[in-house]
């Protein structure tokens, strides 16, 4: 039966619908892709700006506790920001910001390094504070990295059949180490409904000096401990690690330089605290519990 006018405009009208709604679908997916975001994860994490023009990125807690120590690890060895924006856009193209047990051939970990080519042993690449420290000790040796385009420092490391592909990361691993690296106070926050476990402070204490190295991390209160840090970018780093290792550690509360992130509250971030109310904290000092 021929369609009449009415019928083809109805058919254009459902036809254009489709492909629209098939277009947002489809870069909705890349967005998720690209960050790896379960759609519908109840513990997740966020890094960048806050505010109505805050830009964010969405991790799940796997994703930024690696992020949050790659950003230590840099913090470890006094590297610039621009070293970790770079071992984000590795890392983002390489695994998904995962610590992968397992690749081609025998890649594993967070960079998909090799133990075949030098790189370490299986079990001490899984480790991310080792693969980080493997990661900068090779980008170190690459002529003027800070100047190069992220792409090329990338490449010049890995040596991938596709070094442009590290591109498409720069702009979300530029904003991600704005946050992890604390050049971007109280960028990275965790939400963990529920409870977060049995704390284990001392632990955590383990934790940050393994990828951060020495560190004083003493008793505040019982039960809180305090980490002295150099400067205050350093202290926000230290914070995001904490944050996104909270659910392992069993930490409830981190506090720094008048804002406090709570575990029950963690969807609002950080949130400042009136000075009136605020704990006698040393200056220069982490507080978590």
């Amino acid at each position: 039966m021929p369609r009449t006018r009415q019928t083809r405009r109805t058919v254009k009208r459902v036809t254009r619908a489709t492909v629209v709604l098939a277009l947002l679908l489809t870069v909705g997916g890349y967005i998720a892709l690209r960050h790896s975001v379960p759609v519908l994860e109840p513990s997740s994490c966020a890094a960048g700006a806050t505010g109505a023009t805050g830009a964010t990125v969405a991790l799940n807690v796997s994703q930024a506790g690696i992020a949050a120590t790659i950003a230590a690890v840099a913090e470890r060895h006094a590297l610039p920001r621009r070293a970790v924006t770079i071992a984000y856009a590795t890392a983002l193209q390489e695994s998904k910001l995962t610590n992968l047990p397992s690749g081609d051939l025998d890649s594993v970990g967070v960079f998909q390094q090799r133990p075949s080519e030098g790189w370490g042993s299986t079990k001490q690449l899984k480790d991310p504070v080792y693969a980080t420290t493997k990661f900068f000790a090779a980008l170190a040796r690459v002529r003027n990295y800070q100047g190069i385009p992220v792409y090329r420092a990338a490449q010049a490391v890995q040596r991938s059949a596709d070094g442009y592909a590290y591109n498409q990361y720069t702009p979300v691993a530029q904003r991600m180490s704005r946050a992890f690296t604390g050049a971007l106070p109280h960028a990275v926050w965790c939400w963990y409904p529920g409870a977060v476990g049995r704390p284990r402070l001392a632990a955590a204490g383990r934790g940050l000096v393994h990828a951060f190295g020495p560190l004083r991390v003493g008793q505040y209160t019982d039960p809180a401990l305090a980490v002295r840090v150099p400067h205050p970018a350093g202290g926000w780093a230290v914070a995001g690690w904490l944050v996104s290792h909270a659910g392992a550690y069993g930490i409830r509360h981190v506090s720094y330089e008048g804002y406090q992130w709570l575990t029950g509250h963690g969807t609002s971030g950080w949130t400042a605290v009136k000075a009136a109310s605020r704990a006698k904290a040393p200056a220069g000092t982490v507080v978590f519990g």
